[in-house]
């Protein structure tokens, strides 16, 4: 693993031992080691078109408790808000950093990064793909369950998490039911990628679904950047809340999932995301371990 761009790119090989590395990095923070020095000297650039509370927190911290540093670059503080090049960028920002990770609009710039490289890049978000938030997800999951055929439905948008979700269910053997109201389904080009079809429904039914699934999971209906015809989006939405009603069948074991921010009332209620079937804030916390076991994999 060279670089992470999209969970499409690594074999289930390189996740399980990404897994195992996030199981013995948490497992040596619970047992008291503040800073574990695989990262000594280490600086990672942090370039962000977005905002952020969970991906900058958990690598800044991640790359502390690592031993080494993190510095954030902010888009309008960099030459690239007055034209300078992508392949220029990075091929100076290879001359001082050791890794770059980049949250932003366009996966192309993600892909752009990585191409004029000569250091590790990492996908910290883009509108496509969030592959640290997924594969922290199924990292939580299988702290719980086993994920060869475990039947995950996600009730939302098609979006880049939503996207994630596919391609990490088509590595790990998850059976994945994407539940999207009509016109918000996941991108077609994310869907051909899949190579074991069966494993994946794409339905607009979610009560067809709730009885035998082992883990719920949904996202904000709208995403950063798409304040333009808000409204009518959320409108297609109605019926699709995680609420007592919606889950009164599901199982009594079932776990429920969000990748926050939540607007709560909205996509989720309080008393579904603050509920015992949660896993909310665990799936939160082990970002941090995720993403060192990503830093001391590539750095």
């Amino acid at each position: 693993m060279d670089n992470l761009i999209s969970i499409a790119d690594l074999s289930t090989e390189e996740i399980l031992e990404l897994f195992a590395r996030t199981k013995e990095l948490k497992k040596r923070k619970k047992d008291g080691e503040k800073v574990i020095p695989l990262l000594p000297g280490k600086v990672l650039g942090m370039f962000f078109r977005k905002p952020s509370t969970r991906t900058r927190i958990s690598f800044e911290v991640a790359m502390f408790e690592l031993g080494g540093n993190a510095i954030f670059l902010s888009a309008e503080e960099m030459q690239l808000s007055r034209g300078e090049t992508i392949s220029d960028t990075a091929k100076v920002l290879s001359a001082y950093l050791n890794g770059i990770l980049i949250r932003t609009f366009a996966q192309k710039e993600v892909e752009d990064f990585a191409k004029y490289s000569e250091i590790p890049v990492i996908n910290g978000l883009s509108n496509l793909y969030h592959p640290c938030q997924v594969l922290s997800d199924y990292y939580t999951i299988s702290e719980k369950k086993e994920l060869q055929d475990l039947k995950l439905t996600y009730i939302g948008d098609g979006n880049n998490v939503c996207h994630s979700l596919i391609l990490g269910a088509d590595k790990l053997g998850v059976k994945l039911r994407v539940i999207t109201p009509e016109g918000c389904q996941p991108k077609k080009e994310v869907v051909a990628k899949v190579k074991n079809k069966k494993n994946l429904v794409l339905s607009e039914r979610p009560e067809d679904f709730i009885p035998d699934s082992d883990v719920i999971y949904t996202d904000t209906w709208v995403s950063m950047g798409e304040d333009n015809g808000k409204e009518k989006k959320l409108a297609k939405f109605a019926g699709y809340q995680l609420n007592s009603k919606l889950l009164e069948k599901a199982r009594k074991d079932l776990l429920v999932m969000h990748c926050l921010p939540a607007h709560r009332g909205e996509e989720i209620t309080d008393a579904v995301i603050d509920g015992a079937s949660s896993i909310v804030f665990e799936q939160a916390a082990n970002r941090l371990h995720l993403q060192k076991a990503i830093l001391a994999t590539l750095l």
